[in-house]
């Protein structure tokens, strides 16, 4: 099992967090890591990702838990659960004008521990993520 976590505190309200991270839309707007998005965020729906770092091959991801403006859950990988990979993403409430974020993907199923090895180190990529979110609400 492989684990990449990453948290940000952000002076802003966890609603407009929320509203950033729940807009699958903007996100090649401010988040550096994406290429482009299709999809919307909703409990069930399917969308696809399209990340920099693997041109030209799109992540499929299926919504597994999608609870405004608090938890979304994100699922990707291998037939049969094979290979897996589960992202959590939080926005915990810190009072009326801050939060915090918190992003965390375990990659896991019975072919994780091979298929893991040849996976580039993706901590890079989460911590971009929270410092572009962390830069775009706090900025307005």
């Amino acid at each position: 099992m492989k684990r990449y976590f990453v948290a940000a505190d952000i002076a802003a309200s966890a609603e407009r967090v929320w509203a950033l991270v729940a807009d699958a839309s903007s996100y090649a707007d401010w988040n550096s890591t994406v290429d482009r998005f299709e999809g919307a965020f909703a409990l069930g729906a399917t969308v696809m990702l399209y990340a920099k770092a693997v041109p030209n091959r799109p992540f499929r991801l299926k919504v597994k838990a999608f609870e405004p403006p608090r938890r979304m859950v994100l699922e990707g990988g291998a037939p049969l659960g094979l290979f897996v990979g589960t992202r959590r993403l939080d926005v915990i409430p810190q009072g009326a004008d801050r939060s915090r974020f918190e992003m965390e993907e375990i990659l896991h199923g019975p072919l994780a521990p091979l298929l893991a090895r040849f996976i580039p180190d993706q901590q890079p990529a989460f911590d971009a993520y929270a410092a572009d979110l962390k830069r775009r609400v706090e900025r307005g």
